[in-house]
């Protein structure tokens, strides 16, 4: 296999002889297990872990590599190498990490596109999807929705959510398959050329797995099934990992998500309501929030119909939540401005102390 195989192109080499890397390995991660990883290079498949510089000096976990990134490494043996640095990544997608302040989790790197699954017999929610959207959109990665298990629902069930979907969201196709009857499968593969990566977003029991093992025309996943006593999916894929499909598609699998926080996600949100910042441009202050102020063209639209409440009350949410995310980074920043001031001027007082000491002896 060669690297171009892997999405490997002109600028990743370029970058390489400009930082004199030529000595190194290069390797596209695969998998991530608690930041043990398997990456992939021509050779094929090792196990790798990062340096202690590498891991020491980041200033985030952000930092740390994650499944689709390109690597600098060094085999330490036939079947074990260390990462000594990332390539610069052209997307991210990533969310609010789940139960951790102001925080950043990301969900795949340098991604061409995501297929936004959600399946048709259980808890199928627009808003949902309007959230992957927004995820998407700020990475620059391009979205397609992907409407999983029709075959259980009849024709007029299934056309009505491609109708509500395609009402509310504008520009960004949807496309209806069955992994059970093949339905759409076709159409899906159509999309997915050789080269590019494709990562997969949606709740556990959607048919993710199974969607990959029906492009692959193998099993490369394990598939599980719908907990009787919940209704809902069980977690069948414990991890991020990469998969080559036989076209030489290259698409990334993810856990199921229960919460998709919004990050720094103004360019997101922006694209997603575009309708709302359209309208907004027409409101009476420059600053509205568009919650209760008088001479609101976007409430006023939203009263008339032209703005759909449930997008508009799911806009609201998710500004909020993005204002939220914003604050709790600023609040730590300035802990941490405060601790490294504090550090430093204890280092200093030691340093007085010390040349006090140090002149009375003398």
């Amino acid at each position: 296999m060669k690297l171009e195989d892997l999405g490997y192109n002109e600028s990743h080499e370029k970058f390489r002889i400009e930082n004199k890397l030529e000595d190194f390995e290069i390797a596209r991660v695969t998998a991530e297990h608690k930041e043990r990883y398997v990456v992939r290079t021509a050779a094929g498949e090792c196990d790798a872990e990062i340096t202690g510089n590498l891991r020491f000096t980041a200033k985030s976990r952000e930092e740390f590599p994650a499944v689709g990134d390109w690597v600098a490494l060094i085999r330490a043996d036939a079947g074990f190498g260390i990462i000594h640095s990332v390539f610069p990544r052209f997307s991210v997608l990533s969310r609010q990490a789940v139960g951790k302040f102001a925080e950043r989790q990301i969900i795949a790197a340098n991604v061409d596109c995501a297929f936004v699954v959600q399946a048709v017999d259980r808890d199928f929610n627009i808003n949902r999807i309007e959230r992957y959207l927004t995820i998407c959109y700020e990475a620059k990665v391009d979205p397609v929705i992907v409407l999983t298990k029709t075959d259980l629902v009849d024709t007029g069930q299934r056309d009505e959510i491609v109708d509500s979907i395609r009402t509310r969201i504008k520009n960004v196709p949807v496309i209806a398959v069955s992994n059970e009857t093949s339905e759409g499968i076709a159409v899906l593969r159509e999309l997915i050329t050789s080269g590019r990566t494709y990562c997969l977003l949606g709740s556990s029991g959607v048919g993710k797995s199974t969607l990959i093992n029906n492009l692959s025309g193998r099993t490369v996943m394990e598939t599980g099934s719908i907990s009787a006593s919940t209704n809902k999916g069980r977690h069948v894929t414990s991890h991020r990992e990469l998969t080559i499909l036989e076209n030489g598609g290259i698409l990334i699998d993810n856990p199921g998500m229960r919460e998709i926080g919004i990050a720094d996600a103004s360019t997101g949100l922006e694209t997603t309501f575009d309708i709302i910042f359209s309208v907004a441009e027409d409101c009476k202050y420059a600053d509205c929030t568009h919650v209760r102020e008088s001479g609101c063209a976007v409430i006023e639209a939203v009263e008339q119909g032209d703005i759909d409440r449930s997008t508009y009350e799911n806009y609201l949410k998710m500004q909020r939540e993005k204002e939220h995310f914003d604050l709790t980074v600023s609040e730590k920043r300035k802990k941490e401005k405060a601790f490294g001031k504090m550090v430093k001027n204890f280092k200093n007082d030691i340093k007085k102390v010390d040349s006090k000491h140090n002149n009375k002896r003398s």
